[in-house]
């Protein structure tokens, strides 16, 4: 596996794990009403949304590049 083929899979799991974890954070937030698992949820929410769009720029500049 090359260098590129796995920062593209670094990124995808990195995502999936971000948005598992925001899901996990609302949903514990949902159950306790604790406000701190709700602010980590949004925020690993957020930090999925940028990663999709790291991820975006990445396989511009990848396909630009070659």
């Amino acid at each position: 596996m090359s260098l590129k083929s796995f920062h593209i899979f670094f990124i995808a799991v990195s995502t999936l794990l971000a948005f598992g974890f925001g899901a996990w954070g609302v949903y514990v937030h949902l159950t306790e009403s604790n406000a701190g698992y709700l602010v980590m949820g949004l925020l690993s929410f957020l930090i999925g949304i940028v990663l999709i769009f790291y991820g975006i720029n990445f396989l511009h500049k990848l396909k630009h590049t070659r």
